[in-house]
């Protein structure tokens, strides 16, 4: 029981990866809050992970949300012990396609909205709280039709390290968890038949040395050594779950 009665929020927690680590964190003890935007999707997350777990309809590009999320967790539960900052917009397109909507629409969510995620909580962290930022691979790896979602990751690992410096005093953590190609829904919502999917699937995984997706769970478990005191001598650093698809 590594999060025993530690205070958990996870944006973007109904699905895919924030799933997977909200439902990780209350097995491990935790007093969980999960977000998203969807009330629907978050209900049904809900009653997979715990009778006590929270479910606030919050947008993370809202500034007004995300007061009124940390307030809700102060009136409820407390200080926050951990944060993971997981909500995100993944669209590609080519270059020459890339419509300004689509990248307002990605860097509000991704870069604005991790930055004043971060930056709303203070006020409501512990000192010692440890805070994790989602990033992924593409961060320093070029990838076709993914400049926009890349810089918004490249943004999240320079605001790890950034936010590190600023939050010394609080003894409070920054960490980027850093993934790659991992096995959740967004393969459906890039595809258009579980045919598509399938071969969408085959074809990432041999990209990579281990010839297969990451799944949630396995990004879950860096998240918890992130959260925990496993990791306590972490600051401002990047945890890479990519099956060796930067190294090798």
């Amino acid at each position: 029981m590594k999060l025993n009665n530690k205070i958990a929020v996870v944006t973007g927690g109904s699905s895919g990866i924030g799933l997977a680590i909200a439902k990780l964190f209350s097995a491990q003890g935790a007093k969980v809050v999960i977000t998203g935007r969807d009330i629907g999707k978050l209900q049904r997350a809900k009653q997979k992970i715990s009778n006590t777990t929270i479910a606030i309809q919050a947008d993370s590009s809202n500034l007004a949300d995300l007061d009124r999320l940390f307030e809700t967790v102060q009136q409820n539960l407390g200080k926050i012990d951990v944060l993971v900052a997981n909500a995100a917009q993944y669209i590609l397109a080519p270059l020459a396609d890339f419509t300004e909507e689509m990248f307002d629409k990605q860097s509000d969510v991704n870069f604005k909205g991790t930055f004043f995620t971060v930056q709303r909580s203070l006020t409501y962290l512990r000192d010692g709280a440890s805070i994790i930022l989602l990033s992924s691979i593409t961060n320093e790896k070029g990838v076709a039709n993914h400049a926009s979602y890349s810089a918004t990751k490249a943004a999240i690992r320079s605001m790890a390290r950034s936010f590190s410096a600023e939050l010394l005093e609080r003894k409070i953590r920054v960490n980027a968890l850093t993934p790659g190609a991992v096995d959740t829904e967004v393969i459906e919502q890039l595809t258009s038949s579980s045919h598509e999917a399938e071969a969408l699937r085959l074809n990432i995984a041999q990209y990579s040395p281990l010839k297969r997706l990451g799944n949630p769970d396995e990004i879950a478990n860096g998240a918890l050594f992130l959260a925990s005191e496993d990791s306590s001598f972490m600051l401002g650093a990047e945890l890479v779950l990519d099956g060796g698809l930067k190294t090798l």
